[in-house]
């Protein structure tokens, strides 16, 4: 019975080459060729991806910010004062046992949900 090689077959022609050069190079030193370039590429994108993840939310921060409790209110040269007590009171004095359900304009074309 005959015994097989272990070693590949490769012709001269093919051992001179690059490839065959990277391809011995990383059988015998696989973390270098492979390992560390994945790992830098992993680093290296996370260092170039945190200023676009910092533009994303300073964006965001700029459109939705703090209120102070007069802006809340609508409260500026022609807003109102609002006090609390007034309001209950108001509020208070209205007849919530007689109401009456009204519909909404729909917008033109929108679906009104009536069946």
């Amino acid at each position: 019975m005959a015994i097989f090689q272990s070693k590949k077959y490769r012709s001269i022609t093919d051992a001179g080459t690059f490839a065959a050069r990277y391809r011995v190079f990383l059988a015998k030193h696989p973390f270098l060729l492979f390992g560390l370039p994945f790992m830098s590429i992993i680093v290296a994108g996370s260092f170039v991806l945190t200023p676009a993840t910092a533009v994303r939310y300073e964006k965001h921060d700029r459109r939705v910010r703090q209120m102070t409790r007069e802006e809340e209110l609508g409260v500026g040269k022609s807003g109102r004062r609002v006090n609390i007590r007034e309001e209950y009171y108001r509020l208070a004095a209205k007849d919530l046992d007689n109401w009456e359900q009204k519909r909404v304009k729909r917008l033109p074309g929108e679906h009104d949900g009536v069946l």
